[in-house]
């Protein structure tokens, strides 16, 4: 399994998130991935790491379809605008992790296979 990067300032909005949320499946998920992150400074950050804020394309690998959105805190979330939560099963499952990485996550639908396109970063 990949190891999870994120910088301090993400991990302790997420940390700060997750404290003050029922916890639910996406937030018991989530709260295991930042026990298991490595967490560096804004600046440490690998290009193509995705963080909060993150605009990303992934390839669906069973459906060939690409998507592409924005993660961000649920306030922030709008589908209508390409935002998505990180408390989503997309938002939790992809962030951390780098361009050019596969990521099998369960989803509503079940088991889904992604591949990482794009990464870019509002900073």
């Amino acid at each position: 399994m990949n190891p999870v990067i994120i910088t301090e300032g993400d991990y302790q909005l997420i940390k700060g998130l997750i404290g003050n949320t029922g916890k639910g499946h996406n937030e018991m998920t989530l709260s295991h991935e930042m026990n298991r992150a490595i967490l560096v400074k804004k600046d440490a950050l690998p290009v193509n790491t995705i963080g909060i804020n993150s605009e990303v394309a992934v390839l669906d690998i069973e459906t060939q379809k690409v998507k592409s959105f924005t993660i961000v805190m649920p306030a922030m979330a709008n589908m209508s605008l390409g935002k998505i939560s990180i408390l989503s099963p997309m938002g939790t499952a992809l962030i951390g992790f780098r361009k050019g990485e596969e990521v099998v996550w369960g989803m509503p639908g079940g088991l889904k296979k992604f591949l990482i396109l794009e990464v870019k970063h509002p900073f």
